[in-house]
């Protein structure tokens, strides 16, 4: 039976299936309950103790031991959704959320799929047509020639004759998918061949595709983002931009709202285009337009992701806005209720990603028992995180422990209550990068904002990685902090349960509805 508030709705859903794991099917399910909705959570074998299997309704088990017969078996996951009546399903971020096959897969299954359309999701997935589409729009796009170069093909003369128009330095990138991958700076001729190769392998190992294209590379650029939100009956609206420019290997590391960089005007033509090129495709549901932003202001197009992002908090704690509630309303066929001059700013917003990873050693996934996970909590603190005391970390997945989020009334006020909030944040058994985070956060160019693209990745990484902690000390700190966690359960009793979780003595903690 679909809640109350979808009476109204013309394409009503009661469960949803979240075709995902960890942090944000965490995120996804807490907001399906929220809403009235019934979740079901898929899971492999190793997660079948984790966090988001004992959130949901139901549970069903993905036969197999690798990603291609789990996560990304799309035949498994629609089968779960039928199985268990689930007639909607939420693709969340990474794995088959920008898969237009698997997208058009569900809705033939008679299912509800909580995202754009295949159309969308398969023009913006190809840079080359997402590219071409921008110029026909009039979105300003990044300055070079678009030379699209086959894997296998004899590329060098294509690849010399691209480069010599578009200039060095140049960047290789790959075709289809994101997040980082199939991606190669090149600054000199001699070192062409061996990034396109690389690129080349990387894109087709990650996407099953391995073309890649051609673009000027803008160097001491921001990297800055609009949230977009449209609907079925012709609304669309931007809620302001994230600012990603603080980047290692194109991977964000600290992401926050709104940028120290981008003036009202600068907001609103961005704004503007933003959603210019949402509407060129016909777009439905939350996407974000991803522009770079030269030092000189004019700002250019760089890919559409066309699902939720990672860093959507940031945009949440801002605005006020749950952009899950709203994927789930425009799924249902119901208008956005929100107008562009409705769309508010409300303080600064900063996420740091914490990753078990060790900067000692260049960044090397570090795995291990969680035997001391003491999340941070507070006025205008905001952890979403898939982990808990206990867990195992491996190498199957993403390293990503936890985002931990803050929303203060100015950017510098917010700074320092996410240093506080990483001082707190108690994690033993494996390496992390919180001290990291935290010596970013206090470096002078992040505190002037004036960071870009090229600052991790050309900053001596003794200045970032602090020291290394000695062992009595963790043992030290390991006894503390577990006795005061036993203490605490004592003092609580046995009937102590976590208010966020639902877990007896959980020690997890989200403020996921905590917006000002």
């Amino acid at each position: 039976m679909s809640p109350e508030w979808m009476s109204d709705a013309p394409r009503p859903f009661s469960k949803v299936l979240v075709a995902n794991r960890g942090e944000i099917a965490v995120r996804v399910l807490q907001a399906s309950k929220e809403a009235g909705l019934s979740c079901v959570a898929v899971f492999s074998e190793s997660d079948s103790s984790s966090l988001h299997v004992e959130l949901a309704d139901e549970s069903v088990l993905l036969e197999g031991n690798t990603l291609d017969m789990t996560y990304l078996n799309g035949n498994a996951i629609i089968e779960a959704a039928r199985s268990t009546g689930a007639d909607a399903i939420h693709p969340g971020y990474g794995f088959l959320s920008e898969r237009a096959d698997f997208a058009r897969a569900v809705e033939s299954a008679g299912i509800r799929w909580i995202g754009p359309s295949t159309h969308a999701i398969e023009t913006m997935g190809d840079k080359i047509s997402a590219r071409s589409l921008m110029i026909e729009s009039g979105v300003p796009v990044i300055p070079g020639n678009q030379i699209p170069v086959e894997e296998g093909a004899d590329h060098l003369g294509a690849l010399a004759s691209a480069a010599a128009k578009v200039g060095y330095p140049l960047l290789i990138k790959a075709s289809a998918g994101g997040g980082g991958k199939g991606m190669r700076s090149v600054s000199v001729p001699k070192n062409l061949r061996g990034e396109f190769e690389a690129a080349a392998r990387e894109a087709s190992a990650a996407f099953g595709d391995g073309t890649v294209y051609i673009e000027r590379l803008l160097t001491r650029a921001r990297h800055v983002e609009i949230q977009v939100l449209c609907d079925s009956h012709g609304g669309a609206v931007h809620l302001n931009e994230r600012d990603c420019s603080l980047q290692r290997r194109y991977q964000k590391v600290i992401e926050e709202a709104p940028s120290p960089a981008v003036t009202p005007e600068i907001r609103e033509a961005m704004g503007d285009a933003a959603v210019t090129a949402a509407q060129s495709v016909g777009y439905v549901g939350a996407g974000t337009v991803e522009f770079l932003l030269a030092s000189n202001g004019e700002f250019y197009f760089l890919e559409m992701n066309t699902r939720i992002q990672v860093e959507h908090p940031v945009t949440e704690m801002t605005t006020g806005i749950d952009l899950v509630q709203k994927q789930f309303e425009v799924a249902a066929g119901l208008p956005l209720g929100i107008s562009q001059p409705e769309v508010s700013q409300n303080g600064h917003s900063i996420e740091a990603r914490v990753y078990a990873e060790d900067p000692s050693r260049g960044f090397l996934p570090s795995t291990g028992e969680l035997a001391v996970w003491r999340p941070p909590s507070g006025p205008g603190i905001r952890v979403d995180s898939g982990v808990r005391e206990g867990d195992s970390v491996t190498i199957e997945f993403d390293p990503m422990l936890a985002k931990v989020i803050v929303h203060a009334p100015n950017r510098q006020s917010a700074i320092r209550r996410l240093d506080n909030a990483l001082s707190s944040f108690v994690v033993l058994g494996v390496r992390t990068n919180i001290d990291f985070l935290r010596n970013v956060l206090a470096h002078g160019l992040f505190q002037s904002g004036s960071i870009d693209t090229d600052f991790l990745d050309s900053t001596d990484p003794s200045e970032l990685r602090g020291p290394d902690p000695d062992r009595p000390t963790l043992v030290a700190v390991a006894a503390s902090a577990q006795r005061l966690g036993m203490d605490r359960q004592h003092i609580a009793g046995t009937e102590a349960v976590d208010d966020h979780t639902g877990h007896q003595g959980d020690p997890f903690r989200t403020l996921g509805r905590t917006f000002p």
